[in-house]
């Protein structure tokens, strides 16, 4: 019995095969026995010289495997109009331990600490929950670690550390949301992404259709430079978020394409029932020119950005970025491409042009599959714009703290 509650470790030398081999258990025990004895001297001393030989080989008595219980941390936010800085929070997040479980705040708690959330719980838990990096998904969490909430973290659901960037984290009062967190020496700092935030990506989203539905003059080219992305895309960060597989023999390639700006609750929805379909999914993104060339304007993120997005995303293993318009045959042919699926739901004016599928279709691999969900890109930034009073004042209230940040800016180390 006792030996089965032990776990042995495989080591060369004086245990390993042939005789030796089978004694451990109380042969082992008569052998250390023998051995101290020599090494005391206990047979005239002659001991002593023959020690040395056999000390190294106490080292290989069996032991005891401890199991490790995984370290889980816990990272919340609002997680409104998603965007790849909040993947690479969670990404390096997850770096900090074996499981991440994250805390998606309730409507109520960002009305009363930021002002009214663009997405509902509903669409905020699908794209957390579509996260490669993200384990378990709390819902309504409080926006603030109190202590009530920090205990619950601990006890119900075995939370090692309190993980959040190295921006401050304010609540209405000034006070810092994760003191309590600090206090326990529970706490963990990554670092912030730079070049993107969900005000960053409000402001973008009413000066597009302010400059669409308006002609542009002077003064709004000021303002549309202080709204450009300052994202610095690397190579690094792109690795960072890739899979690095490609498909296995005789996996079914499945091939989508599309903008995917402002990557909503659809996208995770129509990805997750486009990779069903095979093995391997692999996405086209479309670049910026190619997205203004049939909707009449940019997109909001461009094209590095959604790349990001995209990747971040569970059900995808490879993306195609700068994707072709038309999917030809000799790219059929250079991804080994088994199926091409449309949704139901599609952005922009196609009326007129080429069919961008009509070579899958030729060749009996094209599909159409049902969109989940309704929602679109247009439809989200129009909830913004319709209440744009709301969101402006929201922006201001955000980008004051915002200010701040970059002007205490200092270099924090990390990825």
């Amino acid at each position: 019995m006792m030996m089965g509650l032990l776990a042995f470790e495989s080591h060369q030398g004086l245990w390993s095969g042939g005789y030796y081999s089978q004694l451990f258990g109380i042969g082992g025990v008569m052998i250390t026995v023998a051995i101290l004895m020599l090494s005391t001297g206990y047979f005239g001393g002659i001991g002593a010289p023959f020690a040395p030989y056999f000390w190294p080989y106490l080292g290989q008595v069996p032991k005891r495997k401890e199991r490790k219980r995984p370290v889980r941390v816990y990272m919340d936010g609002c997680f409104d109009l998603m965007h790849y800085g909040h993947a690479n929070a969670l990404r390096q997040a997850k770096l900090l331990g074996d499981q991440l479980i994250v805390g998606v705040v309730s409507d109520e708690e960002i009305v009363a600490n930021k002002g009214p959330p663009v997405l509902s719980m509903e669409e905020r838990l699908t794209l957390v929950s579509g996260l490669k990096w993200v384990d378990e998904v709390i819902p309504n969490a409080p926006y603030e670690i109190t202590e009530d909430f920090m205990n619950s973290l601990f006890n119900k659901y075995n939370i090692d550390y309190i993980i959040h960037g190295d921006d401050p984290c304010l609540l209405p009062d000034g006070t810092d949301a994760y003191a309590l967190a600090k206090k326990v020496g529970r706490y963990k700092q990554i670092k912030r992404t730079e070049g993107v935030s969900s005000t960053d990506i409000v402001g973008r989203i009413l000066l597009t259709f302010k400059q669409k539905d308006h002609e542009t003059g002077a003064g709004s080219c000021d303002e549309l430079k202080s709204h450009l992305s300052h994202f610095l895309p690397t190579s690094r960060r792109i690795m960072q978020f890739s899979n690095g597989k490609a498909p296995s023999p005789g996996a079914r390639v499945v091939y989508i394409d599309g903008a995917f700006d402002l990557f909503h609750a659809g996208h995770v929805e129509i990805l997750r029932s486009a990779r069903q379909l095979g093995d391997f999914l692999l996405v086209g993104i479309h670049d910026d020119q190619a997205i203004r060339d049939r909707r009449g304007y940019r997109p909001i993120m461009h094209l590095h950005e959604r790349t990001l997005s995209v990747l971040s995303c569970r059900y995808v293993d490879e993306v195609i970025i700068g994707a072709p318009w038309e999917v030809s045959k000799d790219m059929i042919t250079t991804f080994n491409i088994s199926v091409v699926v449309h949704g139901t739901v599609a952005e922009g004016n196609s009326a007129g042009e080429v069919d961008p599928y009509a070579v899958p279709k030729s060749m009996g691999i094209f599909r159409t599959i049902t969109s989940p969900k309704t929602i679109t890109s247009v439809s989200v930034a129009t909830r913004i714009v319709d209440n744009h009073e709301a969101y402006k004042k929201r922006n201001l209230k955000k980008k004051a703290s915002e200010d701040r940040y970059y002007t205490q800016k200092k270099f924090v180390s990390g990825d």
